[in-house]
């Protein structure tokens, strides 16, 4: 039993990481669990080697030690390669050899392009496509990701729901997020996979993250349900925003943890500026 944090290492911690660390690990310590510590890193092209020890390093100054070593996203691809062959054998990715240009292009072209919570959603083009006609162009060398079905995947799980501490029981929407991409031509994987994976080998009780995410649950959960593996309890909590009420990013360089404490300010002083 446990909860996790789970930060990329591509730039430095700023409030809102500390306000996600903290309420993980205050849940950990109220429901006397785990509190691990787990790099999402299977962005190779963004993800710098210093920004490890630096997460590291503003954690411990916060005084939010983590238990056991920590987890790193890399060393885990054949788990994730595993998830998506068992979703592969079952018809529920397909090949997609679309470009972002040719998506937007056909969005535009729609007069009813299906919508998500943050705009338009893939159109489900290479959906249509025959075996025969995807095999014969990845065999061709073709790029190509590869896509949740999930009005299919919605089909083989039934209808599905998800607890939030906040929010109470959730009804999971399959399409939501519509055809998601769960691996690509750089990355053999994607977030969708791999989180769902490492929170099931870890057993991952509690799943503490920000609201922006809580669409990707739908998915997370459909993903839980078609691999077999537990479901946790979500706490989707709130975000820390500027001045101007935009959430922060790791571009907030005046906000990171590490130009705060170089500033002079306190430990107990950065846990003030993000306490509800």
């Amino acid at each position: 039993m446990s909860t996790r944090f789970a930060p990329s290492p591509t730039g430095l911690l700023h409030l809102g990481h500390a306000y996600a660390a903290k309420f993980a690990y205050d849940l950990a310590k109220e429901e006397e669990v785990d509190f691990l510590l787990r790099f999402e890193d299977i962005d190779t092209t963004r993800v710098r080697p210093e920004y490890y020890l630096e997460i590291e390093k503003d954690l411990t100054w916060l005084g939010l030690d983590w238990d056991g070593t920590p987890l790193r996203q890399t060393d885990r691809f054949t788990a994730y390669n595993r998830a998506m062959e068992e979703l592969k054998s079952r018809q529920l990715v397909y090949p997609c050899f679309c470009t972002r240009r040719e998506i937007q292009d056909e969005i535009a072209a729609m007069a009813g392009a299906p919508q998500g919570p943050e705009g338009p959603l893939y159109p489900g083009t290479c959906c249509s496509l025959t075996n025969g006609q995807a095999e014969e162009r990845i065999s061709a060398g073709e790029p190509h990701c590869w896509r949740l079905n999930a009005s299919e995947a919605g089909k083989q799980t039934g209808q599905l729901t998800f607890c939030d501490r906040i929010r109470g029981v959730v009804e999971v929407d399959p399409t939501l997020l519509g055809d998601v991409i769960l691996a690509r031509r750089d990355i053999a994987t994607s977030y969708h996979i791999a989180v769902v994976v490492d929170d099931a080998m870890q057993q991952i009780t509690d799943v503490t993250r920000g609201e922006d995410l809580l669409a990707s649950t739908h998915v997370h959960r459909l993903l839980q349900e078609l691999l077999g593996y537990p479901e946790p309890v979500y706490h989707h909590h709130r975000l820390i925003l500027d001045a101007n009420g935009v959430r922060l990013a790791k571009r907030d360089d005046p906000m990171s943890i590490r130009t705060l404490r170089e500033l002079g300010h306190s430990p107990e002083e950065v846990m003030e500026m993000i306490s509800d």
